[in-house]
């Protein structure tokens, strides 16, 4: 099934190699387990990179693939079993989520010296990136749920690592209620298939016609993961872990296995028009909620959680044109710098002793000069200045959806986001490094460490000459030349030009640097007034229906059939059975086992 056995052979193994490194902490001493936790993660990046050169010397073919599979468990309908796929996805990823995690947990190692819990928390981020693994290496269903599932579970227990504090206890909840949505959705297309294609095997179930019902289960379910709107508000209340938590979540692993999910299920898309003018008009809607929401938001996290948001929609445009490969080559690219971002917003806060509104900011150009230069590297990049990482991806997004018949209010949207990001990138930039220090207390000149210098400048290598080597891996022979009027062309650099001399304008008239005099405006231009009736009000009048229908109807109902005397002769004989099962009787015991092994067995010939 593979064109050249050689990559195949050496994906399979390296890969395993790989994994049993990002293992091997969890049985050595506990004592040295993050140092142990970066090390192996080092070790599983050389690793992974053993068959990402393989596959390039091969002749970086995108249509490579091998599979192994791992029976699991048989019943008498289907059997369950494990099975793992090596393809372009998988062999590109993979060591980029290594590279990424890697700095992370290195950058962990002085943000978090002073939990006490700081091990635990390195074995957390540790299964997060293994669980991860185990989506984009998945072949079938099976694995990839668990993968899925696992994720989930980690950012439940990662964004609520502060659960003294009563709002990352709330975050992470309302993280897990918005993800279940989408966990049900893709339970029950699961089933569905399970019960009608008899497999679970990714190939096979390509290969068999599947009823739009199920393609849009599993887009809930992506939505849901990857934070689309309307299921949006749990992204930015994440916002209450750990920095290195939010730059791993936002980067490599969580917010980007809903969009994944879609690029590996994209046969399934290729010929159901509906399903892509979803993904089209979601991905449009979300990026430019999103980044309008930027624009107005204060808090430096949330800033750059609301971006991630912004580009997930990029992608989920990407899915809608029929570009799956556009969509994973902007997954890629967008790991490096938003985890940079995240890593830098750390380093701001902690030496500003927890202040997150940039409002309160400004001046730290000459005190973090390694995090400030980062930080614009990773907000230019973010806004897709040219020979930065992102504007190969995002350029290349942008000038296929005006090359594409589609809705042009998608496309309108998408221009007006990325007008937007670069607004909001440049207002960050502004008000947190330039200027004059707004803070009570002045920053000194403070000395980054070497576990805050490595990651950093590592990440801003990647963001920096990470654009063109992934685009060479990803597309070794040039598209076909598309004819498009110059104006198309250049629409997505003029508008991210335009919107920087507005942003210009804008600081150089010292609306950024100094308080409104009135904050009408801004409250009348606030993206949040939008949640209040699609979150609050339908919430409200829902509970409110119910205790209506509760209240009023069933106890009357109730009260008027049953009556005050009826009530207790009702309840007597249930409790006279209830009561002849805690006499103690071998013969109830025996019979009650009989009638149970019964129904087992019942069970079992109605499966066969």
């Amino acid at each position: 099934m593979t064109k050249f056995p050689l990559t195949a052979l050496v994906a399979l193994t390296f890969t395993t190699l790989a994994i049993l490194s990002i293992l091997s902490p969890f049985f050595r001493q506990w004592a040295n387990f993050h140092e142990n936790t970066v090390s192996a993660v080092k070790t599983a990046l050389y690793l992974s990179l053993v068959p990402l050169l393989v596959f390039i010397i091969n002749g970086a073919d995108n249509t490579v693939k091998a599979s192994t599979s791992l029976p699991w468990f048989n019943t008498f309908c289907t059997s369950f079993t494990f099975w793992t796929t090596f393809d372009l996805y998988q062999i590109i990823f993979l060591p980029i989520a290594l590279f990424v995690t890697g700095s992370i947990l290195h950058f962990s190692t002085w943000y978090m010296q002073t939990d006490p819990k700081m091990r635990m928390f390195s074995a957390h981020l540790l299964v997060f990136l293994f669980a991860m693994i185990l989506l984009i290496s998945a072949g079938n269903l099976t694995l990839l749920f668990t993968g899925w599932e696992g994720v989930g579970i980690m950012s439940f227990l990662l964004i609520g690592w502060y659960s003294s504090r009563a709002e990352a206890a709330t975050a992470a909840l309302m993280a897990v209620i918005y993800n279940r949505v989408g966990d049900i959705t893709f339970m029950a297309a699961f089933a569905w298939l399970m019960k009608f294609g008899g497999s679970s095997n990714l190939d096979y179930m390509f290969s068999q016609g599947i009823p739009t019902a199920i393609v849009i289960c599993f887009m809930v379910g992506a939505a849901s993961k990857s934070a689309q709107f309307m299921f949006h508000p749990w992204l930015i209340s994440a916002m209450e872990g750990p920095t290195p938590v939010s730059a791993l979540l936002h980067s490599s692993t969580m917010v980007v296995a809903g969009v994944f999910l879609l690029i590996r299920l994209h046969p399934m898309l290729t010929n159901n028009p509906l399903a892509l003018t979803m993904c089209l008009c979601l991905g449009a809607l979300t990026s430019t909620f999103a980044a309008w929401s930027a624009t107005m938001q204060n808090d430096v996290k949330k800033i750059i959680a609301l971006s991630t948001s912004s580009q997930l929609g990029l992608m989920m445009v990407a899915i809608g044109i029929n570009l799956p490969n556009l969509a994973f080559f902007h997954m890629c690219t967008h790991a490096f710098f938003k985890a940079m971002l995240f890593l830098c917003s750390g380093v701001i806060i902690h030496n500003l002793k927890d202040v997150q509104d940039i409002r309160h900011m400004g001046g730290l150009l000459k005190s973090l000069p390694i995090t400030s230069a980062c930080m614009t590297v990773g907000s230019l990049a973010l806004m897709g200045t040219p020979y930065l990482i992102a504007f190969y991806s995002k350029d290349a997004i942008i000038e296929a959806t005006t090359n594409s018949y589609v809705n042009s209010m998608a496309l309108l949207l998408t221009l007006v986001a990325t007008s937007c990001t670069a607004l909001y990138s440049l207002r960050m930039i502004y008000s947190t490094l330039l200027r004059q220090p707004r803070i009570s207390e002045p920053v000194h000149a403070f000395e980054e460490p070497q576990t805050v210098k490595t990651p950093l400048l590592r990440l801003a290598l990647g963001s920096t000459v990470g654009g063109p080597i992934l685009f060479w891996i990803l597309f070794p022979s040039f598209p076909k030349e598309a004819t498009l009027p110059e104006l198309f062309k250049w629409a997505a650099l003029l508008i991210s030009v335009v919107s920087f001399l507005t942003a210009l304008l804008v600081a150089w008239q010292h609306h950024w640097s100094q308080p409104p005099e009135s904050d009408s405006l801004t409250k009348d231009l606030d993206p949040a007034l939008l949640e209040r009736p699609i979150h609050r009000k339908v919430t409200d009048v829902v509970l409110d229906s119910a205790w209506e229908i509760t209240a009023f109807g069933v106890e009357h109902a109730f009260w008027k059939r049953m009556g005050l005397d009826k009530l207790p002769s009702a309840q007597l004989r249930p409790t006279k059975i209830l009561h002849m099962s805690h006499k103690g009787l071998i013969q109830l015991y025996l019979a009650m086992f009989f009638v149970t092994l019964n129904e087992i067995c019942a069970f079992l010939y109605l499966l066969a």
